[in-house]
């Protein structure tokens, strides 16, 4: 058997151990890491697409597997990541993972330490979850994307923590440590993630300008955007993306059908 047919799936995996790692990561509350994993992540995840294209061996178990490694990389781990942030914005909790395993532990474990605005964030692993699975059987999806794609979402959680972190600027910390800030993306998050909204993807069939216009264009947008904003520029770059391909649909009512 040629080795040739593993390369997307070996890329795939990849994915997944990633993913793996930055939910390991999130759990002990190391944000950094979980988003320094999930962007090695979803590196892999643009590339094991242009391997399978690239080399002609596209396959069922590579659409599935690439669901299954998104759904760890890009569903669970911001999730998970979400939910870490409730923790830190809601008054008066600490993290109820700490300590978990010592004797004490271990003879309350009936008890319930985890409050039910924290869990809330999980929902974005459901909503996830769900997209996910309607993007296996939807066929409007070849070119085109019908809702926010889970590796942008996660980009769009992820960044938090780093703007936290290397930008804390006080109306952005105050901003992002507010649970019902947090509760509004969250809703946002699993609305936008499985919204009947045509958006273009970042898919090229060939490399031309001409046919490619809005897609170097938007890559150029972010670019500068990055260069400019650092890591507030993520949700800057997730809120135009999607306004782009609104206005972009609405001004080409049959690519919007197409989508």
């Amino acid at each position: 058997m040629s080795l040739k047919k593993h390369i997307p799936n070996i890329i795939t995996g990849l994915n997944m151990l990633c993913g793996s790692i930055a939910a390991i990561f999130a759990v002990q509350g190391n944000l950094i890491m979980a988003a320094l994993f999930v962007g090695l992540g979803i590196f892999f995840d643009f590339f094991d697409g242009l391997a399978a294209r690239a080399l002609n061996v596209k396959s069922e178990v590579g659409l599935q597997l690439d669901s299954l490694a998104d759904m760890i990389t890009s569903g669970l781990v911001p999730g998970i990541v979400m939910y870490q942030l409730f923790l830190r914005a809601l008054p008066g909790i600490s993290d109820p993972t700490a300590d978990s395993w010592s004797a004490d532990a271990a003879s309350t474990w009936l008890e319930w330490d985890i409050p039910f605005l924290a869990i809330f964030g999980l929902l974005i692993v459901v909503a996830s979850g769900y997209r996910l699975a309607k993007f296996n059987i939807d066929d409007r999806q070849t070119d085109s994307f019908i809702g926010l794609p889970t590796p942008a979402n996660a980009l769009l959680i992820l960044s938090l923590p780093l703007i936290l972190v290397y930008q804390p600027h006080p109306i952005a910390v105050s901003l992002i440590l507010n649970e019902w800030f947090l509760v509004g993306l969250t809703l946002f998050s699993c609305y936008i993630l499985n919204a009947e909204v045509p958006l273009f993807a970042l898919k090229f069939s060939d490399w031309s300008f001409k046919q490619n216009k809005l897609r170097y264009s938007f890559i150029a947008f972010c670019l500068v955007m990055i260069v400019i904003f650092q890591f507030i520029a993520i949700p800057l770059i997730i809120a135009s993306y999607i306004l782009l391909s609104i206005i972009s649909n609405k001004s080409s009512p049959r690519q919007g059908e197409l989508a």
